[in-house]
């Protein structure tokens, strides 16, 4: 369901104080740095799979979370696709190495995620049940387009301020005309750039400085185009598609020396650029937007200073590349909050 809000009520919802969340499920939880000043966020993608589980990607997460110890897990979406009859056996069985690893965890949604007829707002509240006090997903707002746009702030190691904070936004799912054809993916959309604009700035107001930031969802940006393939004036169909409010862009040049990474499938961002990235780019905070569903894709770009990255997939139900199946180990510095540490550990490394 699309969803409205203007500008009056989402001021209004700021100053009610719902920047620094009580977490629907948590409580009091609370994500702050280490006693070494290190928080470490482990990005699983792309799970995809019914229940039960392929047990071979379940193995791989519980190492993650032994091996590594990350301080939050945030999953990237398209989590579970089974049929509804067993959706809530198939988030249960998800998270429950998270609980049973005393892990808290955050989620977005997919465009995959509610296609087997149980909705967002339903989902959110299976993995709130079955995730207890380690589930720190929440809807801000519910209002807004999407289900589960939310932030997390990261305190310090003394507990005292906030140091550092998350953005999880639900990029939605399909854009479809007024005759219900589908365009195409849709994208991050106006009513969540404000909210992000308003949160932004009672994080800053609160924090008393400028916090940086790390944000997460589903699908990339259309901005992927402008800094990873050279335009053309034309559309050369069927070797380009149409991206970032109409501009043409060849799928099969990327630009070499514009990405580190893999690129083993074309970006799949949504079809319209509401801007996202841009107010990004105005507040300052945001140093990095990370995301999934192109599962064999591994490649960090960057545009206007803000890093592109895609986590590959973990899946072994969908679809997937040996080489680079895997999660995303973030680690973030207390003392260098305006840089971060990223790498792909891959399933296969793990296993030598």
């Amino acid at each position: 369901m699309k969803k409205i809000i203007i500008s009056v009520f989402l001021v209004c919802v700021m100053l009610l104080g719902t920047v620094i969340p009580a977490f629907a499920a948590g409580g009091s939880a609370r994500l702050q740095f280490d006693k070494d000043g290190e928080f470490k966020i482990l990005h699983i993608c792309d799970c995809q799979d019914t229940f039960p589980a392929q047990q071979k990607m379940l193995t791989y997460i519980n190492y993650m979370l032994e091996i590594y110890e990350p301080d939050l897990v945030v999953l990237g979406g398209d989590n579970t696709v089974g049929p509804k009859e067993t959706k809530d056996d198939a988030i249960k069985e998800l998270v429950s190495p998270f609980v049973e690893h005393e892990t808290y965890f955050t989620l977005v949604f997919g465009n995959h995620d509610h296609e087997q007829g149980v909705d967002k707002e339903a989902l959110l509240k299976m993995y709130q049940k079955h995730g207890g006090k380690y589930c720190l997903a929440y809807d801000a707002v519910p209002e807004l387009s999407g289900t589960a746009t939310h932030n997390l702030p990261v305190y310090s190691s003394d507990g005292k301020k906030i140091k550092f904070n998350l953005w999880l936004f639900d990029s939605n799912t399909y854009l479809e005309n007024e005759n219900g054809k589908r365009l195409g993916y849709d994208s991050v959309r106006e009513d969540q750039i404000e909210w992000y604009n308003e949160t932004y700035k009672a994080i800053k107001t609160e924090a008393g400085e400028d916090i940086y930031a790390l944000a997460f969802q589903h699908m990339i940006p259309p901005d992927v185009y402008e800094a990873m393939f050279p335009s053309v004036k034309y559309p050369l169909s069927p070797i380009t598609e149409t991206y970032n409010n109409g501009t043409h862009y060849p799928i099969i040049f990327p630009d070499t020396s514009a990405f580190t990474g893999h690129i083993y499938e074309a970006p799949s961002p949504g079809v319209i650029n509401y801007g996202q990235v841009d107010a990004m780019v105005e507040n300052g905070d945001v140093l990095s937007v990370l995301v999934g569903h192109d599962h064999v894709n591994t490649y960090e770009t960057e545009y206007k200073g803000i890093k592109l990255i895609n986590t590959p997939g973990v899946s072994y139900n969908a679809y997937g590349k040996e080489v680079v199946r895997g999660s995303r180990l973030i680690t973030i510095n207390e003392n260098s909050t305006d840089t971060f540490e990223s790498e792909v550990i891959t399933v296969n490394e793990l296993a030598k």
